[in-house]
């Protein structure tokens, strides 16, 4: 199983095991995702520890970080990496009155306008300390879903894998609803995308299979280095395009 059974967390998962169109699988216990960890017991993060995470990426802004009450363990680095950039006023006044901004239908404009930031959650992943990293926004969702697309990409997974990765944070919409004391909000989302002839998958499908993975890299300005460790997922596996043919 996928999903990690982690105290405090209902949104939890490794990216490992999700099929790769060269052949095999990606690698188990590398990149996980969540919502925010700012719920998780102190169970549950000893729990992160026997999973080998060892660092998180936290892709929120920093109004939303400084809600948070619960201490981190010792062990943990935690990285902050705002995704959003809502300085750029001009780009989310697009998203932000029709709803848009809570679907994957501003994920390619976004990474357009603004590679840099999508840059720096990539480089922030692939260039930490050994062990397991765990990324994450709030519920989970988008600004984590937009980066585990790209990640996913990047190691060359199967498109509906990753279109299916998304959608189990769908499927986990109630759950985490739950969890936050509020109502389940997927309803209204694709409400929104179905005025505009889509719905949540086709908006996430449509950005799996519009995404051009080496402009986006060209513009988001990292290393060779860096693309490397994200192509191999860390040294982790064999890059897609180097791989022999089998038979």
């Amino acid at each position: 199983m996928r999903a990690l059974r982690v105290e405090g967390l209902v949104n939890a998962r490794d990216l490992g095991g999700l099929p790769l169109t060269g052949g095999g699988t990606t690698p188990c216990g590398v990149f996980f995702r969540s919502e925010n960890v700012d719920t998780v017991t102190a169970r549950g993060w000893d729990e992160l520890h026997d999973l080998g995470v060892r660092t998180v990426v936290d892709l929120r802004q920093d109004a939303e970080r400084e809600r948070d009450r619960s201490r981190r363990p010792d062990w943990l680095a935690t990285v902050h990496v705002d995704l959003d950039g809502l300085e750029n006023v001009d780009f989310w006044r697009g998203y932000a009155d029709n709803g848009l901004w809570g679907t994957a239908a501003y994920f390619l404009p976004h990474l357009a306008a603004m590679p840099e930031r999508a840059g720096a959650a990539l480089a922030a992943v692939a260039d930490a300390d050994e062990g397991g990293v765990l990324f994450h926004c709030m519920a989970g969702r988008d600004r984590t879903g937009l980066v585990a697309m790209l990640l996913l990409r990047l190691v060359g997974a199967d498109p509906d894998a990753i279109v299916d990765d998304y959608l189990e944070t769908v499927r986990n919409a109630d759950a985490l609803a739950q969890a936050a004391g509020r109502e389940n909000d997927e309803p209204l989302r694709e409400a929104i995308l179905a005025r505009r002839g889509s719905c949540t998958e086709g908006a996430f499908r449509d950005a799996v299979g519009g995404l051009d993975i080496d402009t986006f890299l060209a513009a988001a300005g990292l290393s060779g280095t860096t693309v490397q460790r994200l192509r191999t997922w860390r040294a982790s596996v064999v890059p897609t395009r180097s791989r022999r043919p089998a038979g």
